[in-house]
């Protein structure tokens, strides 16, 4: 490919934006939010697609935070989104393809997933999930 590509593969550990949201799912995993709030905008957004009452829209770093307090809180800490890439636009815009895993109510969850990322000065401004199996998410959380 030339560099005329608009998404290019950006190894983990390039320094760019890619990184910061790869830090950023190392934070969600230990549930630091100290680094989660370096990371995030006070102002950012978060879209959780589907139809149970996990899914919405969040506005500002403190309800995104307390919807990622609910990802852990409801599986009793068992929820892991394990990233597998990273892809970073040339105008800093983050695709990552995590898996989800968790445990809830007897129900194990296993989701493969996607978040759209927009990024401003080191900080993450925009989160925006994607579910392969948005069902199956939906019947996880109902």
């Amino acid at each position: 490919m030339t560099g005329s590509s608009a998404i290019r593969i950006v190894p983990r550990r390039s320094g760019g934006n890619a990184t910061i949201v790869q830090r950023a799912y190392e934070a969600l995993n230990r549930a630091d939010i100290a680094t989660l709030a370096k990371l995030f905008d006070k102002t950012a957004s978060w879209h959780t697609p589907g139809l149970a009452t996990i899914a919405g829209d969040r506005m500002g770093r403190e309800s995104i935070f307390t919807q990622f307090g609910r990802y852990l809180g409801e599986t009793r800490g068992t929820f892991r989104a394990d990233l597998l890439n990273v892809l970073e636009s040339h105008d800093g815009r983050v695709v990552a393809v995590h898996h989800n895993s968790a445990v809830r109510d007897g129900r194990q969850l296993k989701a493969l997933c996607c978040v759209v990322f927009e990024l401003e000065d080191g900080r993450i401004l925009l989160g925006r999930e994607h579910f392969y199996d948005l069902y199956a998410w939906d019947a996880f959380w109902s």
